[in-house]
């Protein structure tokens, strides 16, 4: 039914923090945080945000995948443009 279940340690709000209700299509996890894509299109994060990796996630639908790094997550808009938010140290976003 597109449920987000979780489990395991809840240090950075991996846990508790987790999405509520059914319409997911897929998740991503990276080092501390993650991220879930949902059926109409909008990206849904939680978990740490030491490095932007929550609260600098996109807004608006229109997004088709999602993937995550260590401290950085990747999504792709249906129109095959690629967002990146969270760290930037090595590159990640800027290259």
């Amino acid at each position: 039914d597109g449920t987000v279940v979780t489990w395991g340690s809840d240090e950075y709000g991996q846990r508790d923090d987790t999405p509520f209700g059914a319409g997911f299509v897929a998740i991503a996890c990276g080092s501390r945080h993650s991220v879930a894509l949902r059926y109409d299109g909008t990206v849904v994060t939680w978990g740490s945000d030491e490095y932007g990796q929550r609260d600098d996630a996109p807004f608006g639908a229109g997004f088709v995948a999602i993937a995550c790094g260590l401290k950085h997550n990747v999504a792709l808009r249906y129109d095959g443009t690629v967002v990146t938010w969270g760290s930037d140290e090595y590159g990640q976003r800027d290259d």
